[in-house]
């Protein structure tokens, strides 16, 4: 699903609610106060009503007659929608969210990088190789380096020219740019082009299990990074 227009009262409306029912100020199962919040945001009933049917569409509220617009339990939350992963991380980093998007990512991504071995193409390849030399440009650019990387797993998914590898890049592109963003956030870190230079090598080759195990060591090394980060913050 196409994330939403952020820009403007529309999309700071949508935000402001999202993340009151994603970190429970407002409970599942609660009816929302459609006046309240029409005279909080200080916008129109129709505004109001449009910014809620883009929560709707994610799953997060639903309204009945008699009842009114209530928050749905979580369960019935699209959890792998994009902007539903980055609410949970707007206000700071979610520790257990990252370690379950590394734990989908050590299920997706070596096995998509076994399949790229066999499909890739030489605008694939050449794809990869623009990521790796943005990588190595970035220099310390924190915003460079982050896009870089994600610029990199989009390829990759791309390369299995698989079309449903490929719509996972919402969920990984998201929850990977939010474990960028503490992993480059000014602090010292390993130069990251040769692990993920270790997969493009391997694809080239056609050699699948050395893609794959490419793979794993590059997200045995983002795990190690991550970890780096929170011992750092924890012994502060």
């Amino acid at each position: 699903m196409a994330q939403y227009a952020r820009r403007g009262v529309h999309g700071q409306t949508v935000e402001a609610i999202a993340r009151r029912i994603l970190t429970g100020e407002i409970a599942a199962g609660a009816t929302l106060n459609i006046v309240a919040l029409q005279e909080e945001f200080d916008v129109s009933l129709t505004a109001l009503r449009e910014a809620l049917k883009v929560l709707s569409a994610k799953g997060i509220v639903d309204a009945r007659q008699k009842r009114g617009t209530f928050v749905r339990p979580r369960a019935d939350w699209n959890l792998l929608d994009g902007d539903v992963i980055r609410w949970q991380f707007a206000e700071g980093t979610d520790q257990r969210l990252l370690d379950q998007l590394h734990e989908v990512r050590a299920i997706i991504e070596p096995a998509a990088a076994r399949l790229a071995a066999t499909r890739a193409t030489e605008d694939d390849l050449t794809a990869l190789d623009r990521a790796l030399a943005e990588m190595s440009r970035a220099n310390g650019d924190p915003a460079a380096a982050i896009a870089a990387d994600l610029a990199f797993h989009r390829a990759l998914l791309t390369a299995t020219h698989n079309e449903l590898l490929e719509r996972m890049e919402v969920v990984m592109e998201t929850g990977l740019a939010e474990r960028d963003r503490l992993v480059h956030g000014g602090t010292p870190h390993d130069d990251p082009v040769p692990s993920h230079r270790a997969v493009v090598d391997a694809l080239r080759d056609r050699d699948e299990t050395a893609a794959e195990t490419a793979m794993r060591q590059l997200l045995d090394k983002a795990v190690r990074d991550v970890e780096k980060v929170r011992g750092r913050r924890g012994s502060q």
